[in-house]
């Protein structure tokens, strides 16, 4: 049976740690695009960067990973010199992988309510329902996050069984009110670029501030009956242009 994106993009994400070259072919070089921002773009092989990488002895955890349509999302924990939390994208165009986005941060936490960046739920569920979910988080995330209305948190999430992994927070709504309107925080999502889906887990791409800097935030939801049940997120610093390493932008 032929692999699925997903499970190539495992193998790929897990040969940093190997040093395998052979999953390194999922990777279209030519016609490669990263987003990352302090990556230089063509410098160095894939597979002679990941035989490096390799010989520092990386631990890489794929916690958990979704398909998209043209689409493959991960969420990953790694262990090089520090512990990092990541969402890592990849478009898929005839067969490979040809663009890739991510947004990293330091590990942090367990958070108030004893849970970790990464624990929780992992299997996908509900696929016949994957676009009235994208469709349901996406509001969530422009009514709330975005426009600021609170008094639609209490209907779009389930209060009685929500469970939080950000690290500053806890499985308390008053919590999550709190942190949105703290002015010392200066949280201010600003624009939605992109909402990827499988089942019940979904993802959003924003763009915003955060202390007064310019600031990626990447959400991963999980719904449960029309409502989401669980949280996890990873929040990155975007460094100013004049210190990006390639020219093709954090989103």
């Amino acid at each position: 049976m032929a692999q699925s994106n997903k499970d190539r993009i495992r193998a790929l994400l897990k040969s940093i740690e190997t040093g395998d070259p052979g999953p390194v072919s999922v990777v279209n070089e030519a016609k490669y695009i990263q987003h990352n921002p302090q990556t230089h773009e063509g410098s160095e092989g894939l597979a002679a960067l990941f035989k490096r990488l390799s010989q520092t002895s990386p631990r890489v955890n794929i916690v958990r990973a979704f398909e998209d349509g043209a689409f493959v999302f991960a969420h990953t924990e790694y262990d090089f010199s520090r512990r990092n939390i990541g969402f890592e994208v990849f478009r898929f165009e005839d067969g490979q992988a040809v663009e890739h986005w991510d947004n990293i941060q330091k590990r942090q936490g367990p958070n108030l309510s004893g849970h970790s960046m990464v624990d929780g739920a992992t299997e996908v569920a509900d696929r016949n329902l994957t676009e009235q979910n994208r469709a349901f988080v996406k509001d969530f995330v422009q009514t709330v996050l975005i426009q600021g209305d609170l008094d639609h948190i209490g209907t779009a999430i389930n209060g009685d069984s929500f469970v939080e992994h950000s690290p500053g927070l806890s499985d308390d709504l008053i919590d999550l009110r709190r942190h949105l309107t703290n002015d010392r925080l200066a949280l201010d999502y600003q624009h939605l670029h992109r909402v990827l889906a499988e089942g019940n887990f979904v993802l959003t791409v924003c763009e915003g501030q955060l202390g007064g800097r310019h600031t990626a935030f990447y959400d991963l939801f999980r719904v449960e009956r029309g409502k989401i049940v669980e949280h996890w997120d990873t929040v990155e610093t975007i460094a100013p242009q004049a210190e990006w390493k390639n020219t093709n932008g954090k989103f």
